[in-house]
């Protein structure tokens, strides 16, 4: 298993973080895994959607099947993916409101056997996009 995580202030208040967080046409605006959403993004943002996105992990393309597995509006986005090579992918997007601003924190976690033998640059290259997608993030909303 490979953990990673990131957290910024941002300073918007948390519901126009949540509309940006969620904007799926300019999903890859900050975010700097994604590459497309070969369907769009989801179509009902609800517990138990799905959706596919493709992203580049380590320079590589893979597609992710999504559900959401937690939603609380302007506060909580969870995501468990199935990608290539047998490998699980979650990511937890948190938002903690505090005053005009916004703490977002983001975790992901990769699993399965593929992981095992990339796990350090894994993280490496996971860690430093979670961090650039926040500074992008920050400049759309701010």
């Amino acid at each position: 298993m490979a953990e990673v995580s990131a957290e910024a202030r941002i300073q918007a208040p948390a519901e126009k973080v949540w509309a940006q967080l969620t904007d799926w046409p300019s999903y890859g605006a900050w975010n700097a895994t994604h590459t497309s959403f070969p369907r769009g993004g989801p179509e009902t943002l609800a517990v138990g959607g799905t959706f596919q996105e493709n992203m580049k992990l380590m320079g590589f393309p893979a597609e992710v099947d999504w559900t959401i597995e937690e939603l609380e509006p302007a506060r909580l986005f969870a995501i468990r993916g199935k990608g290539p090579m047998a490998v699980t992918v979650a990511t937890r997007y948190t938002l903690t409101p505090d005053g005009d601003a916004t703490t977002l924190r983001i975790d992901g976690e990769f699993t399965g056997a593929a992981v095992s033998l990339m796990a350090g640059k894994l993280k490496d290259s996971a860690t430093a996009a979670l961090h650039e997608s926040l500074r992008k993030l920050d400049g759309l909303v701010a």
